[in-house]
């Protein structure tokens, strides 16, 4: 156990607040000690990676995007209240960073300097032909529709986040954010079976 998770302990049967998988209201919650800048980078960078590659489907755009989410991170960090929150904080200003670069990727395609980089770059040598052939072409699809369809539907179905997490990410109602999945997915459906 690192030293900054913090510590459980056994109280009458109870375990560090929490009875059965929930949280004892009575129990005070044990603050989560902060973590520095580089601590955060080294605990979060393959998550916040990840994240990135999903949503934009390009490795080469990954890196930029993990400079972008951290000097962002680094410059706001007073906004985070709860340490225990970095993770989906972080997660949020992701998607903040993947909703500009998909813009301005959008913009090069639109003036024609985007050089026609394939939808979605993988490295995976142990994915099948038709299951490689089948992802590429909805991220061939995802690059053509709404930037915010796309990543409320990118963060639903390939990330697996709940439809609250996704309103959160993508700073919109819950209502909204059901609605941009919901016309992602039939947009996805129509293309995929006329395809």
């Amino acid at each position: 156990m690192s030293p900054s998770q913090p510590q459980l302990r056994l109280i009458d049967g109870k375990v560090g607040g929490q009875v059965e998988g929930k949280l004892d209201p009575s129990m005070p919650a044990q603050p989560v000690a902060p973590l520095s800048d580089t601590e955060i980078f080294q605990r979060y960078a393959r998550y916040v990676a990840r994240i990135g590659l999903r949503l934009l489907g390009r490795e080469s755009d990954v890196d930029d995007l993990i400079q972008e989410v951290f000097l962002a991170a680094f410059r706001q960090r007073e906004q985070l209240r709860d340490a225990g929150a970095t993770k989906s904080w972080l997660a949020t200003i992701a998607v903040r960073t993947a909703r500009r670069q998909l813009r301005r990727r959008r913009l090069r395609q639109f003036v024609g300097l985007d050089t026609g980089v394939p939808a979605l770059e993988l490295r995976d040598p142990g994915m099948s032909p038709e299951r490689r052939a089948l992802l590429a072409r909805i991220y061939e699809i995802l690059d053509a529709m709404q930037v915010e369809q796309r990543l409320a539907w990118t963060l639903r179905y390939v990330e697996g986040e709940k439809l609250e997490q996704v309103a959160e990410r993508c700073g919109c109602s819950l209502a909204t954010a059901k609605r941009r999945i919901a016309a992602a997915h039939a947009l996805l459906q129509a293309e995929i079976s006329d395809g």
